[in-house]
């Protein structure tokens, strides 16, 4: 199995189903640190990053939003004094793709750095 943060996202019309509850579990257990939650009918992934002060969170904001746009798959940011909070889903499937949990991946890749 390839590792999340080493694949791309793919976002081939075939393609773009739904994960199922199972799938979504399996996929969890390779980003143990992030929250699988339903809003509003809606799975998605949620985390907060914690950093020693805003300048770092914006920092890390700012390269998570690169990374967002070279990956074309954005998420929703929360940014505040000392913490970021990353909500993952796929607004046009209304559910989570397997391009969430890559996303996932690659942003734990990038708090590393912090």
């Amino acid at each position: 199995m390839i590792d999340l943060y080493l694949q791309e996202c793919n976002f081939a019309k075939s393609g773009l189903i739904k994960l199922t509850h199972k799938e979504s579990e399996k996929l969890s257990k390779q980003i143990p640190a992030w929250t699988l939650l339903e809003e509003q009918s809606v799975m998605k992934l949620k985390r907060d990053y914690n950093f020693n002060d805003f300048v770092s969170a914006l920092a890390f904001t700012n390269q998570l939003g690169k990374l967002a746009e070279d990956q074309n798959h954005h998420p929703q940011m929360l940014i505040e004094w000392g913490r970021v909070t990353l909500t993952w889903w796929s607004h046009n499937l209304k559910g989570l793709h397997r391009n969430d949990y890559i996303m996932a991946a690659k942003s734990d890749l990038l708090f590393q750095s912090y």
